[in-house]
This record gives C-alpha cells, structure tokens and sequence, in this order.
C-alpha cells in the first residue's frame, strides 16, 4: 500500500506508519471521491444510502478545498519567514575587474578581490556604481551610482586619469580615480566634482556653487548703426578692431602690438553697456568676415558690486574662476568679452595702510590675470565706470587697458540721431500732426524737433543745477546739459503711455503719437528727478556731471519756488 493510500486510513490501525511521512510534500488525493461516486453508480436511484453518499462527498470535497488553501498559505509563510531572517545584503563600490568574473570591490573601508555570480553581466558594471553583495561577499546584484555624497575641488590632475584633490582646513588630501561618466571629461583644476561616500571614485562634475554662467549675457544683432550719438567713441573703437584685420602688413611692419582691452568711462545712461555689446557682435562679426574664422561671442557682463565677497580671498577666487571660464570658452571657440560695469567697485585705488582692504588683494589678482591675454583675439576686457578717477592706475596703465574712450552725453545733433532711433517711421501718429506736417516723415521730424526744442531750452523754468567751481566762478547746467540716451529712451516711452491711455479712452481708433505727449514727458522725466540724487552731495553729482572733480566746490539742485500764501492783515489767506 502506497503512502497516498495511508494517508486516510487511521494511524492506529496503521502498522506501517512512518513519522517522516507528515513532513511529505503534500498532493491531493482524489481516490475518496472516486469510490464515493462510483458507489453513486451503483446503488439504485431510490436507494436511501445515496443522500448520505452526496453530503459525504461535499464534505470530502470541503476538505480537499481547505487543505490546498492551508497549503498555500503555509507556503507563503515560509517565504515571507525565509526573506525576514535571510542576513542583508552588503553595498560595495565597484573598482574594476581584475579579470573575468572576478570584482575588486570596496566595502567598509575593505578592498576585496570578490566573485561575481554569473546571473550579473560583469560588462554592465560602471566603475564607482554601487553593488550588492551577499554573506559570502559575492557580487549579486548591480545598482546605479550614489545620489549624495561629499563635494571636493580638483587640485591637480595626475596620470592615468587619476585626481587629486584638496581638502579644506589644512587636512591630507586624496587620490581619487574617475568614475565610467567621467572617463572622457575634459576636468581642469578648481572644477568641483563629487565623491562616493568612501573616498575611492570621483562621480560627476558639478557646477560650482559660485558659478558665474548667470553673468552670460545674450547679444542681439547689434551692428554699429543701432548706436546713435556716439560717434567718436564708436569710430575709436572701430579703428582698434578693424584696421589691423584690412591692413596686417602694414602694422606688422610697425611692429604693432593689438590692444587687449577698453575703457569706456563717462556719465551714466550714455551708452556704455550698449557698446559694449555693440563692440562684442561687431568684432566677431568682422572676424568671420575678414579672417574666415568661426567664432560666436561670450559676453560676461559682470556687475562689480556682484563678485564682492565678506569673506576673505572670496572675491579673489571669483576674478580667478571668471578669466578661467573665459580661455575655457575660448579653447571651445568662442571669443569671449568681459565686460565689467562698476569697475571702480573692484578695481578701486588701492590705499597704504595698516588694516586690510579688499582693493589690496583684487587689483594684485586682476593685474595677474590681464597679464595672461595676449590680444582682442584671445579675450577682451571692457571696463565701464562713472568715476574712471577712482580706478587704480595700475588697471589703467598701458599694456592691460591700452584704450581709454570717453562716452560722453548727447548734444542736440546726437539727441536728434537717438530721438530718430526710437521715433520710428512704424509708429502711430496722430491725424492732427499728419495733416498738419503734410506726410507721415516729415510729421516725424516735427516731432523730433518740437522733443529737441524742449529739451535744449534755455529758459528760468529749465534751470537745474548751479555748480561752484574752486574759482570761484558759478556755472547753471540745464536740462539739455545734463541729457543721456537713457533719459531720452525714457522720455519715448512715457509720451507712448500717454498716446496709449488717450486711445484706449476713445476706444482704440486713430490714436498717434502728438508733440504735446514728448513734451509732457519731458517736463514729467526732470520734475520726477529720478535719476539724480535727491541732496546736494557733491560726491553723488560728481558721477553726473561732466567736471574735473578736483575743481568742484558745492552742486546746488535748482528748485522751481512754490507759490506761496499771501498775507492780508495779519492773517494768512
């Protein structure tokens, strides 16, 4: 007899029971219903047995059902008992592979020499990705590179692709290699990168923290027509970009050497920061044309104030991590153009004295770091400023800013070119100057007459500022004197809002432009006096205006006087 047939007989009557026999596999047994329904067969259809036969085969069925479910689940218990008190697996970096199927693994601050269980394509694993190892320290499962980990700088690049880098507060630095991803990469020293957890592989490159890519300004076509009122300051330009590319031999024969940078120094709002832009997309433009080379302009327009730092060799670091983006960008063939507005924020003076002063250190590092760039073809420095007086004279001196251009503020003829720059013939006008003027341009140049006309008045309500000079001698500067192409920018754009505001209220039909609108703008620019500073601080004017500072004794704002209340017998009306 088989065990399946013992299996439902009574153990006691059983001679041949084995104990080892409960822990057998379990198999449904389907023999008690067989018999049950073949004695089914048998007996008659009337037979009384046959009800008691029926409720004992749904029993045995019931059964049969319960104990398959019993078993199931029993399973799963022994699965899920298996998984919890199964010893967790191990995480190691991955090194290399010695050779086939073997690891060189790195696991609390171990290196082993570890097999790789053959379900895992050794040829999937990244050096410096993270591995699963078992009891046995077998590699049993791959999974990706470490999310976090500590952020180091390089501070030297070794052979064999191997990384040094320092670490802060004077501890031993470490020897790192690369990851899979960074086998290829171009890393230089300063580049930040990060590390495993264990110190072993450097994993990606990052952006630093201090990153000046914000500093990177896009440049629309800017051709040198677009620039009005500057004509002398744009043609000293040209002639340092263009003349050595039209006639090479001729300046090799005089031996002359390429600037590498400019000064653009004048009063604010005059266009500085526009032709610098300006000087940007003409110059490669003119490269390409003439010299055949493929360039596109980087331009860094880099506020001064921005790369200040409390802290100290902080705002060093940044001028160095600056000029280093700008041969970077270079090597990738672009013609890079820093352009620094403020410069006598950073490039200050220096003074001789005891305490520190950032100047002391931040014009040393900028000397260094101009001394580097050997023509406009390499890199090219713009500097910017209001007080170029107040810019250390060693920035300055020939050899670092070998052009010094002053931009100075529009007189009438350059304030009609700028006014004829932002009075286009696109604009609306209104039908009383058209019919007035007779066609369309000519009622623009009425326009630009009639803003000119109140602009360069020299009438008692146009008074604006009395200079006493050391002489002695007491000059009145006007609106007109005191012009930029900021202010005149500006002066469009308020008689636009007027014309505006006047063609929603009539609902939007011919509405144009007017000469009342400019000259409502121009009255409503000086009177807001935003712009100018509101005291009498010589210092603060002196950015201003166009006067020798040494020879400025006091500014006076001239103040229109307020009708006051008249007195009648003694009593105020």
């Amino acid at each position: 007899m088989n065990k399946k047939d013992r299996r439902y007989r009574d153990r006691d009557e059983d001679d041949d029971f084995e104990p080892g026999d409960e822990d057998a596999e379990y198999e449904p047994d389907d023999r008690p219903l067989e018999l049950v329904d073949q004695a089914l067969l048998l007996l008659p259809d009337r037979d009384p047995v046959r009800p008691l036969l029926y409720q004992l085969r749904r029993l045995l069925l019931e059964r049969e059902l319960t104990f398959q479910e019993a078993r199931h689940a029993l399973v799963e218990l022994e699965a899920a008992l298996e998984k919890v008190t199964a010893p967790a697996n191990r995480i190691g970096i991955f090194l290399g592979s010695p050779r086939e199927g073997i690891a060189d693994l790195f696991v609390g601050g171990t290196e082993y020499f570890a097999n790789v269980d053959p379900r895992v394509d050794l040829a999937q694993l990244r050096v410096g990705s993270r591995v699963l190892i078992n009891e046995a320290y077998a590699v049993v499962g791959s999974l990706d590179y470490s999310p976090s980990g500590p952020v180091a700088k390089i501070a030297d690049l070794l052979s064999e692709g191997r990384l040094r880098i320092g670490q802060a507060h004077g501890t031993q630095d470490l020897v790192l290699v690369r990851s899979a991803d960074l086998q290829e990469a171009d890393l230089k020293v300063g580049d930040e990168v990060r590390v495993d957890p264990t110190f072993k592989v450097a994993l990606e490159r990052l952006q630093p923290r201090e990153s000046r890519e914000h500093f990177l300004e896009e440049i629309p076509p800017m051709p040198w027509s677009r620039i009005g009122g500057q004509e002398e300051a744009i043609q000293a330009i040209r002639d340092t970009i263009e003349l050595p590319a039209l006639h090479p031999e001729l300046f090799a024969r005089f031996q002359y050497s390429t600037p590498k940078g400019f000064l653009l120094h004048g009063p604010p709002g005059c266009g500085k920061t526009l032709i610098g832009k300006a000087t940007a997309y003409n110059l490669v433009q003119h490269l390409r044309r003439q010299e055949g080379l493929e360039l596109k302009e980087y331009f860094m327009h880099i506020k001064g104030p921005e790369i200040l730092n409390m802290w100290l060799g902080e705002t060093e670091r940044m001028v160095r991590e600056i000029f280093a983006q700008a041969r970077q960008k270079r090597k990738e063939g672009y013609l890079p153009f820093i352009f620094i507005d403020e410069a006598e924020s950073i490039l200050g003076t220096r003074r001789s004295m005891r305490t520190h002063h950032i100047a002391n250190t931040v014009v040393p590092m900028f000397c260094t770091e101009m001394d580097g760039i050997e023509s406009l073809q390499d890199v090219v420095i713009i500097l910017a400023s209001n007080r170029h007086d107040l810019i250390d004279p060693a920035i300055l001196r020939p050899g670092r800013i070998d052009r010094k251009i002053k931009v100075r503020r529009p007189d009438q003829a350059a304030s009609r070119a700028i006014l004829e720059i932002y009075l286009i013939p696109e604009l609306p006008i209104d039908a009383e100057e058209l019919a007035r003027a007779g066609d369309p341009e000519a009622a623009r140049q009425s326009l630009v007459e009639g803003a000119l006309k109140a602009l360069f008045a020299r009438t008692q309500d146009h008074r604006f500022l009395e200079v006493t000079l050391r002489s002695g001698r007491q000059e009145v500067l006007y609106w007109g004197d005191l012009i930029s192409g900021a202010l005149i920018a500006s002066i469009v754009q308020r008689a636009k809002e007027a014309a505006i505001k006047r063609a929603i209220a009539g609902g939007g039909a011919q509405a144009g432009l007017r000469l009342q609108d400019l000259e409502e703008a121009v009255r409503a620019e000086y009177r807001e006096n935003e712009i100018f500073p509101p005291t009498d601080a010589v210092e603060d004017w002196l950015k201003l205006i166009d006067y020798d500072p040494e020879n400025v004794v006091r500014v006076t704002p001239v103040h229109s006087e307020a009708p006051r209340p008249e007195k009648q017998s003694g009593r105020i009306v």
